[in-house]
């Protein structure tokens, strides 16, 4: 077994030998077995590594309320006296981030499989969510958008192809940013 498993490796610089038995035998020198050992403890550790990677993706998946890849693009405000921003709808910064809506924050990973997030935002930091005009890309898909303003003027450009992801995250972040979703006049009570 532990032969055969040797071969799978195929390490060319060991010296196979055939005993009378019909087995192979390995023959190695002390430096080719620390080596080796040094090879299995650095596979160990980075399996390690793997394992914990997958706790940490399992445990933020399981206790985010919304999750998922969105395309994003970031804009500043234009502070007073700054001239206007110039027009970039023709321009595709759109970039692919792992988004997890969980607590009290917004988190921007660059891939699903990260411990860390790349970015992330204060939910009682943001002021505005609102939908931004669908648009179509250079390969006729069709993206429906929608930012998120913060009170620092940062400004999330999301977009999705599926208008059902848009439309849930809409949802998620009126609900835990305690946004108005309806400008309409409140409810008065009547005195009757």
């Amino acid at each position: 077994m532990v032969v055969s498993m040797l071969k799978l490796f195929t390490l060319r610089r060991l010296s196979w030998i055939s005993s009378s038995g019909g087995q192979e035998k390995v023959l190695l020198t002390a430096a080719e077995v620390e080596s080796l050992r040094s090879e299995l403890a650095d596979i160990e550790e980075r399996e390690a590594q793997l394992k914990a990677r997958l706790e940490n993706i399992d445990e933020t998946l399981r206790s985010a309320r919304l999750s998922g890849y969105l395309y994003i693009r970031k804009r500043w405000a234009t502070l007073p006296g700054e001239p206007l921003p110039l027009d970039d709808t023709d321009i595709d910064d759109w970039l692919p981030r792992f988004v997890v809506l969980h607590g009290a924050c917004l988190y921007l990973y660059l891939l699903c499989t990260d411990l860390s997030p790349h970015d992330s935002t204060l939910l009682s930091d943001i002021v505005e969510v609102d939908q931004l005009p669908s648009f179509k890309r250079e390969d006729d898909e069709t993206r429906h958008a929608f930012y998120i303003l913060t009170r620092h003027g940062l400004r999330y450009e999301c977009s999705s192809s599926s208008k059902i992801q848009v439309d849930s995250w809409l949802s998620a972040l009126h609900s835990d940013c305690k946004l108005e979703s309806d400008t309409s006049t409140p409810n008065v009570p009547i005195d009757l």
